[in-house]
């Protein structure tokens, strides 16, 4: 994924669009965009970071999991077998990106409406819930093994997983093709003819905490703050 810091606006629907794609619960954010401040007013710049999971090369939170659940698949995604997940949480110590939500009580109890409401049956005609939507219980890929769901269950680590339930239909994350400004693009970056392989040609970029020999496969392009960046308007979240 190839992130330009020039073009994002900060409006956040990256944010809104992954928590409808992946049914997330109220405290999780699988991406997230940081609204950064410099300056002192009235002489201020204001700058954004999207950040989702950095899917790296030398992934720390797969070589800390105790019992193989977070992997590495072929395409180069780094995912959560939430089957074998025992919710010990070694991934979101070890991660420098700060990725990982951990599921403390039944995900069906912090979604952002009661589905057995009578008011919200009304309203929704009869539609899957979203802890119930199949697609995220499917087992994706050539291992076979389960990605998506993990925000359905009690007890187990969950993180972006670039949508593979979209990836595997041949279809853009929720996030790439929800950014009104196409901020982010996402591909194959062995592909030299990819949305993100052109754009990383075009434009000089640099990749998050590269000092941690993580190696990160989303490479943030343009303009990056500066040093004296603080962040301002976090979301509120309800535990």
């Amino acid at each position: 994924m190839t992130i330009d810091l020039d073009r994002c606006t900060g409006c956040r629907s990256c944010m809104v669009a992954c928590k409808i794609e992946n049914n997330t619960t109220q405290n999780a954010f699988w991406m997230y965009v940081f609204r950064l401040e410099e300056g002192k007013f009235p002489d201020t710049k204001i700058s954004f970071l999207p950040r989702p999971c950095q899917h790296c090369d030398n992934a720390p939170c797969v070589k800390v999991c105790p019992v193989g659940a977070r992997y590495k698949r072929e395409d180069g995604i780094v995912a959560t077998d939430w089957d074998r997940c025992i919710g010990c949480r070694y991934c979101e110590v070890a991660c420098p990106y700060g990725v990982n939500s951990f599921n403390y009580k039944d995900p069906k109890k912090s979604q952002y409406m009661d589905w057995e409401d009578p008011d919200i049956q009304v309203a929704t005609a009869g539609a899957v819930p979203s802890w119930a939507n199949p697609s995220l219980n499917e087992k994706y890929g050539s291992e076979n093994r389960s990605i998506a769901g993990s925000n359905h269950i009690k007890g187990v680590m969950e993180k972006c997983t670039f949508c593979v339930q979209r990836v595997e239909k041949d279809m853009l994350p929720a996030c790439v093709d929800t950014c009104p400004t196409h901020a982010l693009q996402f591909g194959d970056l062995d592909d030299p003819d990819s949305a993100p392989s052109v754009a990383i040609k075009e434009k000089d970029g640099f990749k998050l905490l590269e000092d941690r020999n993580t190696q990160p496969r989303v490479t943030y392009l343009g303009s990056p703050f500066g040093p004296g960046a603080r962040e301002i308007e976090r979301p509120s979240v309800k535990d």
